[in-house]
């Protein structure tokens, strides 16, 4: 194998952005109240600047809508920052024999609780998407008869999933800032979405008005309130990665779910998300999936005398067993409950969880082997399990050493570490296992209008993918509907009809935050420190990925009683530039109670250990068995089959939660498709009709 020159593992990891992009001047400055606030007129707004809604703002002005760009901050969402490493799509090659979009979109909804629809969508859709991203550049790699290269990921055995390099994100948002140059897309940074604006017509309707954003270029009023005035609003603000302590997520990952919620729209599945071993957010938050766990480091904890433990001797019978799930947390990174029987990968999650309770710290080193389970049986590389074996013959990694083997395999991921500080050639990592990925969000349409008509939402905030996900479809997914959203938009505004005058709604929407701000400010507020450590360590210890059936009513009782205390009392701030963090920290309390409200609803009408949560239940029927016979600290709940037919949902209207639920759509069926039927319900725009 060659070795790759120093000069091109710079360019796949030390990734620069553009700079400089068309500036957004204000509308009209408009006295509302006494109070001199800008507006800001468009036909169209995406809130966020990650991968999902910069390719909906292209798409959009490709198709000639007058659309604005508003992030809190460029160049810090997770597309630009985390470890999204793969897209997982629809290939030709796959298995070197070929695909099928619909074998797609059951490996897109395998897990249950995705609309079959909506995986169809993707599936069909992700071709096209990718096909975008390599006319703007983004370079994915090919053989020599221009196949794209692609590898087997976590929950798909088709092996669809292809790669940049661990900076796979990053690379698409570059190329998609430089199309929003090219296109002179107009950009409002420094801007937070504090409040989704509805306008409500004769009839009682309602749909989207724009949003009541805080923006540093609201220099007239000292709560730096702005208004965008827009039909259509598209929500592309990421995942609540700041609401865990234990997250993978970039600092300052908030989401839009409370926002969401405040506005009353539904939102779907938020009792699921995806949970797996990675370094912490204090040093370097990033996943340590793919070729890090392959190479198959020595796994051990420290206790506070600082001696070392080889912990999962504990849990696996030998050192061949021990060591081949360590290799296959590489495409089984999230954690399962049922790889904890049998002796399975997320065994390895849960001894971890357990080392950390006990106040030890847990380390990956890859200058040694894995340690044997029991004197006389050293690691060696033949006497592995046989996809283990196979893995390594077909890439040639017979280097002695794990660092040798990675240096081999994936160089990349030794320069990424480096580039952050950390020499992995030299000293161990330190990692635990992390909140990585909300797999519900906001309840979407097979266009990614929610339940708020002219409401779109792209990405991770959108709740399309159900329980489980192949590794990359969430890339996938945000390409695919940053599309079909602007499709939907361009039709809409084609043929909407003017609005009255929203004179009132802004008043009410302006006097709200004012109020807020003046609550905040007092001293019965509830300080902003302390606020933020307690729903963290809930939703990380309480609502992470092991929770307890008999104590998630409590937790539950818990969030609701600290956020009746926030609506009431309000959050301390110590200023108004501190207004728009106290206001996120709000939709926070509120979306931690939705969380827990919905994990308790699901678990009181029998719900089970399903994706990436295990249900710790002393009459469970399930029990992990390690070393020493059955771990009966951990039996657990198994799934409901039953359930994977239904999308959970949740509203929160008049200061009260809402639970539902609804059958996922069919699967898509073709038979009564067919050209000269078809086309012309295309042409005249009925394809955009919900049925």
């Amino acid at each position: 194998m060659r070795t790759i020159s120093k000069p091109i593992l710079d360019s796949l990891t030390q990734v620069p952005f553009p700079k400089g992009f068309n500036k957004v001047a204000e509308t009209e400055l408009r006295n509302i109240d006494g109070k001199e606030i800008p507006f800001y007129r468009y036909e169209a707004v995406v809130v966020g600047t990650g991968a999902a809604g910069l390719r909906a703002a292209v798409e959009l002005k490709r198709r000639n809508v007058n659309v604005l760009l508003v992030t809190s901050g460029l160049y810090m969402g997770t597309s630009a920052c985390s470890g999204s490493d793969k897209q997982t799509l629809y290939t030709a090659a796959t298995g070197k024999n070929g695909d099928n979009y619909h074998h797609l979109a059951e490996a897109l909804s395998a897990g249950g609780a995705m609309d079959k629809d909506v995986a169809y969508v993707e599936a069909v859709g992700s071709i096209h998407t990718l096909g975008g991203l390599q006319y703007l550049g983004l370079a994915l790699p090919e053989d020599g008869f221009g196949s794209i290269l692609r590898y087997q990921t976590d929950h798909d055995e088709a092996g669809r999933a292809t790669s940049c390099g661990p900076r796979t994100s990053r690379l698409m948002v570059k190329v998609l800032l430089e199309e929003t140059q090219r296109l002179s897309i107009p950009m409002l940074s420094g801007s937070t979405a504090l409040q989704l604006l509805k306008h409500k017509d004769d009839r009682g309707s309602e749909s989207c008005a724009g949003l009541l954003i805080s923006t540093r270029s609201a220099a007239n009023n000292a709560w730096r309130l702005g208004i965008v005035e827009s039909p259509c609003v598209v929500l592309a603000t990421g995942g609540p990665g700041d609401m865990y302590r234990d997250s993978v997520y970039p600092k300052k990952c908030y989401g839009s779910l409370g926002l969401a919620l405040e506005a009353g729209l539904t939102l779907c599945n938020i009792s699921e998300s995806q949970f797996g071993i990675g370094t912490p957010r204090t040093a370097f938050p990033w996943n340590l999936s793919g070729t890090y766990v392959q190479v198959m480091p020595s796994i051990y904890s420290v206790d506070r005398e600082g001696k070392e433990h080889n912990f999962l001797a504990g849990y696996y019978r030998t050192t061949r067993e021990l060591a081949s799930n360590i290799f296959r947390k590489g495409y089984q990174w999230p954690f399962h409950a049922t790889r904890t029987l049998d002796y399975g990968s997320s065994l390895v999650d849960m001894a971890i969880a357990a080392e950390i309770r006990a106040g030890r710290k847990v380390r990956m080193d890859f200058n040694r082997n894995p340690e044997p389970v029991t004197a006389g049986e050293p690691f060696s590389l033949d006497d592995l399990d046989e996809d283990v074996l196979t893995w390594l013959r077909n890439n040639g990694c017979d280097d002695s050493l794990p660092i040798q083997r990675l240096r081999k395999m994936n160089p990349l991921a030794i320069e990424l570490y480096a580039m952050h500080g950390h020499d992995i050639t030299r000293q161990p990592l330190e990692f635990t296992v992390n909140n990585q990925h909300m797999n519900g969000g906001i309840d979407v349409d097979i266009w990614g209008e929610s339940s708020l008509p002219g409401c779109f939402a792209v990405g991770e905030v959108a709740g399309t993918h159900g329980v489980t996900r192949p590794g990359g479809a969430a890339l996938n997914s945000g390409q695919v509907f940053g599309v079909r959203v602007a499709q939907k938009i361009a039709h809409d505004l084609s043929t909407s009809l003017p609005r009255s005058d929203c004179k009132v709604l802004y008043q009410e929407a302006i006097a709200s935050v004012i109020l807020w701000a003046e609550k905040s400010q007092s001293d019965q507020a509830i300080p902003l420190d302390a606020l933020k450590t307690e729903i963290r360590d809930r939703m990380s210890d309480k609502a992470g990925y092991v929770i307890s059936a008999e104590e998630t009513p409590r937790e539950k009782l818990k969030a609701h009683t600290l956020l009746a205390k926030v609506l009431e009392q309000g959050i301390k701030i110590n200023g108004l530039a501190q207004l728009a963090e106290s206001v996120l920290w709000r939709h926070f309390a509120l979306t931690s109670a939705a969380v827990l409200t919905q994990l308790d609803d699901y678990i009181r009408h029998g719900g089970g250990s399903r994706g990436a949560r295990i249900i710790l239940d002393k009459q469970g029927q399930s029990v992990p068995v390690g070393k020493d016979g059955n771990i009966e600290k951990w039996r657990f709940r198994p799934e409901s089959i039953g359930d994977r037919a239904y999308k959970l949902q949740i509203n929160w209207h008049a200061g009260q939660f809402c639970c539902s639920s609804r059958g996922v759509n069919h699967a898509v069926v073709l038979d009564k498709v067919f050209f000269e039927k078809n086309w012309p319900d295309y042409l005249m725009g009925d394809i955009y009709e919900k049925k």
